[in-house]
């Protein structure tokens, strides 16, 4: 009722009426546990049908088959700090937000750049492998004359941001199913090549070799004994648009590490049992040579399909996780405000998502395959060595009942003591290979970190930045 012999003034009244600003556009928690599983496996799949022979190279195929395990024990690793802090810390950005809300500014930057950098080049490497495989094709097939391959390199890269822009639901539905068709050209495969009859297809007593460099082999090995299962930490990207974090993240991420350890031991057994270690090691698509191999044109066909497809969901899965990353820079100021921008419509990230499209292209049609991949496993390894060191400090500034975990991994703290480990033996293994790489990227690092203090950390607004509604650290 309106007070007559009191009328309200314009300020007043200006306080009482509904607030005219509208509220941030979001995004969408649409996503369930199958979704996290395609995007965890459908980035790493691809890691099965090529770049990881490269470990054969290195060291003989026996070197690559214990860095392929030693690998799977540190992604595991990852797997279930992952599954505990993300389900904690169910924000865009993964593990940038991880380290935004657990060490702090400078290490959030980091991590953020070394989640764009080891997701753009992965993406890269698979545009380069899917324009390799189809020019490899159309000449085995006889269907055309000479083709250029970096237009198909071109237009996967932006086939597929045009179909992140549009929508993530759609985007991650699409990779779950090429991603399980991609699986099943694996499996289907190694029932071709009769495993119960070992000689018949496979021939391992031939051409299985021992250590051909030795001991020093088999840590020459790690370095692409990690491309089995590099990018499975992306599931994290999807934090801020499941339905569910604390049951789809862990569900989705550690099924999502079984199915990679399956398939990685599989096609191991596959690929040295069809061919030399020495034409492996260097082979562009293993498991489409390996397919053309049995002599079955169907099965060939097949195999052409299951690489295209792990190579497709791969390019689909970076280009969402890279851009989560970037949208969550922005949002909090680490970058220019103008990417944390989400599409009123659609509801994605789009400036994020089509930043990088020209740099993906660029880098797509002019580095070599082997060195875009080092660069992806380098980051990711800096990555997962402050992910080693935060979990440690998670657990000590909010010990177990003082905050909710949807997920608690055990026999802490040994899972972030292995990975610190592993990722010291894959630094060394890398060091050996790529040292140029290696000191190229880190001097890349030190130099946007003194950036980042000296200049960008201005804007940031940390007060904004803690989303959790958690109790003050113990010791604070």
């Amino acid at each position: 009722m309106v007070d007559l012999a009191h009328p309200a003034t314009p300020a007043a009244a200006a306080a009482a009426a509904p607030s005219a600003t509208p509220s941030r556009v979001a995004l969408k928690r649409v996503l369930g546990p199958a979704h996290v599983w395609g995007l965890g496996v459908g980035i790493v799949l691809v890691g099965e049908f090529m770049g990881w022979n490269f470990a054969v190279g290195k060291g003989g195929a026996i070197a690559a088959l214990t860095a392929c395990w030693l690998a799977g024990i540190l992604y595991t690793c990852v797997a279930m700090i992952d599954s505990e802090v993300t389900s904690t810390v169910a924000a865009a950005g993964g593990q940038y937000a991880q380290a935004k809300h657990i060490i702090g500014p400078l290490a959030a930057f980091n991590v953020g750049l070394y989640l764009v950098m080891a997701y753009t080049m992965l993406e890269v490497s698979n545009a380069i492998v899917t324009g390799d495989l189809i020019e490899a094709f159309a000449h085995n097939m006889g269907l055309v004359g000479d083709l250029d391959k970096r237009a198909f390199m071109v237009l996967t890269i932006v086939f597929l941001a045009w179909l992140n822009y549009r929508g993530v639901l759609a985007t991650l539905t699409v990779n779950y199913v090429i991603t399980a068709i991609a699986f099943a050209a694996i499996l289907t495969l190694f029932a071709y090549v009769r495993p119960w009859a070992p000689g018949e297809v496979t021939k391992h007593s031939d051409l299985l070799t021992g250590l051909p460099y030795g001991g020093l082999g088999i840590l020459a090995a790690m370095h692409f004994g990690l491309w089995f299962y590099l990018g499975i930490e992306g599931t994290t990207q999807a934090a801020e648009e499941v339905r569910s974090p604390a049951r789809s993240l862990p569900l989705g991420t550690l099924t999502g590490i079984m199915t990679l350890l399956i398939a990685a031991t599989l096609t191991w057994y596959i690929g040295t049992g069809l061919m030399p270690w020495e034409y492996l090691g260097q082979a562009i698509t293993p498991l489409y040579d390996a397919g053309r191999l049995t002599g079955s044109a169907p099965l060939e066909v097949f195999l052409f399909v299951g690489t295209l497809f792990a190579t497709l969901a791969s390019a689909n899965g970076c280009i969402n996780d890279a851009s989560r990353a970037w949208f969550a820079m922005g949002r909090d100021r680490y970058m220019p405000v103008w990417f944390g921008g989400v599409h009123p419509k659609y509801r994605t990230p789009f400036r994020s998502i089509v930043f990088f499209v020209p740099i993906a292209i660029l880098f797509a049609v002019s580095t070599p395959l082997d060195q875009t991949i080092t660069f992806s496993i380098l980051s990711g390894l800096l990555g997962y060595t402050i992910m080693a060191i935060a979990v440690i400090i998670f657990r000590r500034k909010w010990p177990l009942g003082s905050i909710n975990r949807g997920y608690v991994h055990p026999l802490h703290p040994l899972p972030a003591i292995l990975l610190l480990t592993l990722c010291a033996v894959t630094y060394f293994a890398v060091f050996l290979g790529y040292g140029t790489q290696l000191l190229a990227m880190m001097s890349f690092y030190i130099l946007a970190s003194a950036w980042f203090v000296v200049h960008r950390y201005k804007y940031c607004r940390r007060g904004e930045q803690f989303t959790m509604a958690w109790p003050k650290p113990r010791g604070y």
